[in-house]
């Protein structure tokens, strides 16, 4: 038998140049927490991003669709966001799976969509940054309902 699926969320983070110092580590810390805390991640790493034009980077992986479900809605992930997206000038987000399964990619699409779709500060906060890019960008029906 071979090993269970993973799923890995990456986010690569470039941070504001006026963004603080000491806000820029507490929301680094508040990202570790969520690799200690959130029971659905299995492992983590944050830290510096190296080779390309990103200050940060961060890496949960979760086992499957219904992890990873559980890591995007957990309330520590809202509090991070809460925290660090003011600090970010540009993000990239991406997902990567082992998952043969086509229908598992249009699975996390829509967990971002409702995700949304029910937070409308969150969506808020997204439109804040210089860019944000990937498997977890809110698309324009996401936004549509934003002021």
């Amino acid at each position: 038998m071979g090993r269970d699926t993973v799923i890995h969320h990456q986010i690569r983070l470039a941070m504001r140049p006026d963004a603080p110092r000491d806000k820029v580590e507490e929301a680094l810390e508040m990202l570790r927490r969520m690799g200690r805390e959130i029971d659905a991640v299995t492992y983590w790493t944050v830290g510096r991003d190296v080779g390309g034009d990103f200050d940060y980077g961060a890496m949960f992986a979760v086992e499957d669709i219904e992890g990873y479900r559980a890591y995007m809605h957990a309330p520590l992930h809202r509090r991070v966001d809460e925290i660090g997206l003011p600090l970010v000038r540009d993000m990239v987000s991406h997902d990567l799976t082992d998952d043969e399964d086509p229908a598992t990619a249009d699975r996390i699409r829509q967990i971002h969509a409702e995700r949304f779709a029910g937070d409308p500060a969150l969506v808020t906060l997204i439109e804040g940054l210089g860019s944000y890019a990937g498997s977890s960008a809110p698309g324009p029906a996401e936004r549509e309902d934003t002021p």
